[in-house]
């Protein structure tokens, strides 16, 4: 699998407990054709995962493998607009304080796009 931490549909179908709460929803390949579970959501909570990356496509550039077509990018983009109507359905609300001391504007990206590995940007706290 692409990642280490990846689990073909199979073993998720087979595992009595897993099987009943989540649903799945895409299946994806790695470089050696192993078939593993990208996408799922649970049958009964506001729950889904991703075994990708949604925000590649539209924010990471320092890999060829990274799609950049117009495809990719309205796929990150109805990804985002899922995850905040999914969000939106919450009744918690920070007070306004809170908010703004909890907003990512208040930390500096680091960049490591130059490493070649992971990601272009990070959030490094301390």
């Amino acid at each position: 699998m692409h990642d280490k931490y990846g689990i073909s549909p199979g073993t998720l179908l087979s595992n009595e407990k897993l099987s009943s709460f989540f649903e799945i929803l895409t299946v994806s390949t790695d470089e050696n054709d192993k078939v593993y579970v990208s996408t799922v959501r649970s049958r009964n909570y506001p729950v889904t995962g991703f075994q990708w990356h949604p925000e590649k496509n539209a924010f990471e550039w320092g890999s060829a493998k990274i799609p950049h077509t117009e495809d990719a990018i309205r796929t990150t983009q109805y990804v985002a607009n899922f995850l905040i109507s999914e969000a939106r359905k919450s009744l918690n609300r920070p007070d306004a304080q809170e908010l703004r001391d909890n907003l990512i504007y208040n930390y500096r990206p680091t960049y490591g796009g130059k490493a070649g590995k992971g990601y272009d940007e990070v959030y490094i706290f301390e």
